[in-house]
Order: structure tokens, then C-alpha cells, then sequence
């Protein structure tokens, strides 16, 4: 299972088809140095992990990475499983997580191994 952190950005409606299989999407913010909204789905009985949940929220989601063909034609989905409220992060000192540490690859400084 894969995990993130960021900001719930918009909660669809939950979708049902013919079927009887039902479906709802959401879309997480991430905190990296350069945001990027991630749409994950739930589905069938794990649409109640979204109850409570509202749009500017953050939060962790717990997901799996699901893939399929069709007609050749391939498909990824992020099926969520598990979601609960983040902490919000202390101000830190220092650098970024993405980014070297000052002087990292300047001449003299640290080797990462």
C-alpha cells in the first residue's frame, strides 16, 4: 500500500452504474515542493471512508495502484482504502525535503554515501 499527505481539493458525487457498482472520486493536493492534485477513486463499501471528510481537509490516503487493459488501451487507477486526518507539520529548519542540503554538490562538500 501506498501512502500521501496533502489537501483534499474537491469530493465528487458518488457515481452508480447500471450494474449496481458505485464509485466516488476525490482529489488530493500534495505538499511536494511542487503540488500536483492526484484524483483517487473508492469503491463500493469503501465510499463510506469519505463521510466526514471535507473539501480543504488534510489528510493521509492509504491507496493501491490498480491497472488494467481495455481494447488496448491501458488504464491506472489510485484505489483508495484507507483515509484519516494528517497532522499539520511544524515549521522546520532548513532545506526542503527534495533539495540538497546547502553545499552538497558544491566542491568540499558531503558525499551521500
Amino acid at each position: 500500500m501506498y501512502e500521501l499527505t496533502g489537501t483534499i481539493k474537491r469530493l465528487f458525487d458518488t457515481q452508480t452504474f447500471p450494474s449496481g457498482f458505485t464509485k466516488r472520486e476525490f482529489v488530493v493536493t500534495t505538499e511536494d515542493r511542487y503540488p500536483q492534485d492526484i484524483k483517487l477513486s473508492t469503491v463500493k463499501d469503501r465510499i463510506g471512508i469519505l463521510d466526514g471528510v471535507r473539501e480543504g481537509d488534510r489528510v493521509t490516503v492509504g491507496f493501491y495502484l490498480r491497472g488494467n487493459e481495455y481494447k488496448e488501451r491501458f488504464y491506472v487507477d489510485l484505489d483508495a482504502h484507507v483515509i484519516r486526518a494528517a497532522a499539520v507539520p511544524e515549521a522546520e529548519d532548513g532545506p526542503p525535503p527534495d533539495e540538497p542540503p546547502p553545499g552538497f554538490l558544491e566542491e568540499g562538500g558531503d558525499i551521500p554515501f
